[in-house]
């Protein structure tokens, strides 16, 4: 078993390397696939969200076990990066691995529950009149990731949470972080590209490239151009 703490949780280490024997029996379940997330309260009080990535099949248990670095530690990784950078994401609290005979088995990684309660899956049915503060923030957000060379690699509506604040500005955080990129110019057309997967009618495209245009300095009619030719392209077939 390998496993890196954060230092500031190091009183729950007993709990974290119990993981791998009580992970199903704790907790509310929020998500169920290959992975599964649960959300758990932690013996210090505090909601953690875990998420389990279940072992790589067949030829990736060798690619991740000597190669390639598994998923739960890049993302725990990619969190400290983000969290030094200034972009929102959940606190990072520990990666544990498990090995049978050698190679890589199920992985945990754990982190700080968000306090953001809402994300992008509601522009698939709510109408953008009412929420163009939401949007216009969220280009503003999306432009200062890229400008710090930073991008998802998985920009998808429910990797990206939300909520307005009492003071009425709007907070976002990533997660889904074992993909990205750091360190990389992000330009136009990579910039439109990564919108793709988002769900929303078109009003929302165009809202959301002449708000990212601006807050990068680019072509307003250029950056919604490829911007609905992305967004076009990607759910032609998908829908």
């Amino acid at each position: 078993m390998k496993i890196l703490i954060n230092p500031t949780y190091e009183s729950l280490r007993p709990w974290i390397e119990s993981l791998p024997e009580t992970f199903a029996q704790q907790g509310e379940v929020i998500y169920d696939a290959r992975n599964q997330i649960r959300i758990i309260l932690a013996p210090n009080g505090k909601e953690m969200c875990v998420k389990r990535f279940h072992a790589p099949r067949f030829l990736n248990r060798f690619v991740y076990s000597f190669w390639r670095m598994p998923k739960a530690i890049r993302a725990f990784h990619n969190a400290l990066r983000l969290k030094l950078a200034g972009i929102g994401t959940p606190e990072p609290v520990a990666f544990l691995l498990t090995k049978r005979f050698g190679l890589l088995g199920e992985s945990y990684l754990v982190s700080r529950k968000s306090s953001l309660t809402r994300n992008f899956y509601e522009f698939r049915h709510h109408p953008l009149a009412g929420n163009e503060d939401i949007v216009r923030a969220f280009a503003r957000f999306t432009a200062l990731m890229h400008e710090k060379g930073i991008l998802h690699k998985d920009y998808s509506p429910g990797n990206i949470l939300f909520d307005r604040q009492k003071d009425g500005s709007v907070a976002f955080e990533i997660v889904d972080i074992n993909r990205m990129a750091f360190d990389r110019p992000v330009d136009l057309d990579t910039a439109c590209r990564n919108f793709c997967r988002l769900w929303g009618k078109e009003d929302f495209f165009r809202l959301l490239a002449k708000e990212y245009a601006k807050a990068r300095g680019f072509d307003e009619a250029e950056c919604t151009r490829l911007t609905i030719k992305y967004w076009k392209r990607f759910w032609r077939f998908r829908k």
